[in-house]
């Protein structure tokens, strides 16, 4: 599995028009999803995001992370996110899980990210055609990878 995290000051989603996500201050999640991906990489990745300090302390350091904030958190499935770009000009996704292995481990990882958080978070809609707006706070955006751990 694969994060982009991003702190942010706000986000949302619109799907048609429609605004179905919104969020203040926190982080925005982009997932991706590999084929042989499993609970562990749920598992470890919520831990790692809950735990991460992004946020400054009263010195202005990356100090705070978001169980420490309160913030708010939106997870958005990104399949691009596991593109493969040495041949050619147009990525292959070849590495990405098909829906029917992704979209469960999307709904487990959002279920053990509030779990770990101790609130809902706030979710896309997987596989729709999704507007993404952010307001990246910092910036600060981070690259996770769960078979990298890093």
């Amino acid at each position: 599995m694969r994060v982009l995290l991003q702190r942010v000051s706000m986000a949302s989603v619109n799907i048609g028009g429609e605004k179905i996500s919104e969020i203040g201050s926190g982080l925005m999640i982009l997932l991706g999803i590999a084929t042989g991906d499993d609970q562990t990489d749920v598992e470890w990745l919520c831990g790692k995001i809950a735990r991460m300090r992004v946020f400054p302390d009263e010195d202005g350091k990356m100090n705070r992370s978001i169980l420490d904030t309160g913030g708010a958190v939106l997870v958005v499935s990104q399949f691009t996110l596991h593109a493969s770009t040495k041949k050619g000009n147009r990525p292959s996704f070849l590495a990405a899980a098909t829906p029917d292995h992704s979209e469960p481990l999307y709904e487990k990882f959002c279920e053990a990210l509030s779990a770990e958080m101790g609130k809902p978070i706030a979710r896309g809609i997987f596989g729709a055609d999704m507007q993404v707006s952010i307001t990246n706070c910092g910036p600060v955006t981070l690259w996770l990878d769960s078979r990298a751990k890093e």
